[in-house]
């Protein structure tokens, strides 16, 4: 297995972008290598169904190679490839738009628990959180994994979603106003306790012996 490449700027990667439809093969390696792990996130969460993002990762970048040669570098090459993942979701779904969906919350929540190390604080949480990330409306789950889980700017955002930069604004704002209510209704009531069973705030008196 070829080492992980250590985190670069959206420069460097684009820049091996243009390497890469210049014929140079290293270029090509180094950016897919930079890119694989944001495509394959973002795919997992728009089609709402992880099992299939291996699949569509692949497909994004087989239409991006196939691609390079028009790639002029008028966006950043990550911007530019969320563009052709979105492309490759959408062409998947409308494939399967006839046959019943195969892949459920449990189904979800099963492949992230065997896909992320067990025993870390806070991993029981994590998986909550993306399964409520995943409940999210198309378009505001869209927006909140590109710019809160992938990092996009909301400019880059908007391109890749093709709407207006306000529009991605709106509907972060939203997915995290329900993450929030979501989150808040989740919250476990807790016991007050013996100590609290009389009058608020004051503790039981003691009993003389």
């Amino acid at each position: 297995m070829s080492p992980a490449l250590p985190t670069v700027t959206d420069e460097t990667v684009t820049a091996w972008a243009l390497a890469a439809a210049g014929g140079d093969g290293d270029a090509v390696d180094r950016f897919v290598r930079a890119l694989q792990r944001d495509v394959r996130r973002y795919v997992a969460h728009l089609a709402g169904d992880p099992q299939k993002a291996d699949d569509l990762t692949q497909d994004t970048f087989l239409r991006a190679l196939g691609s390079l040669h028009r790639f002029e570098g008028r966006s950043s090459a990550r911007t530019w490839l969320l563009t052709i993942a979105r492309r490759a979701v959408v062409d998947s779904l409308r494939h399967a738009s006839a046959r019943p969906r195969l892949t459920d919350t449990g189904d979800w929540q099963t492949a992230a628990e065997h896909s992320q190390p067990l025993g870390l604080p806070g991993f029981e949480e994590g998986v909550a959180l993306m399964d409520l990330v995943d409940s999210l409306p198309d378009d505001r789950r869209e927006a909140f994994v590109l710019t809160q889980l992938l990092g996009l700017p909301y400019a880059e955002a908007a391109a890749a979603s093709r709407c207006p930069v306000g529009t991605v604004r709106s509907r972060v704002a939203r997915a995290r106003l329900s993450l929030a209510g979501a989150l808040e209704a989740a919250e476990p009531v807790r016991d007050p306790g013996p100590a609290h069973a009389g009058q608020p705030g004051r503790e039981a008196a003691p009993v003389n012996a």
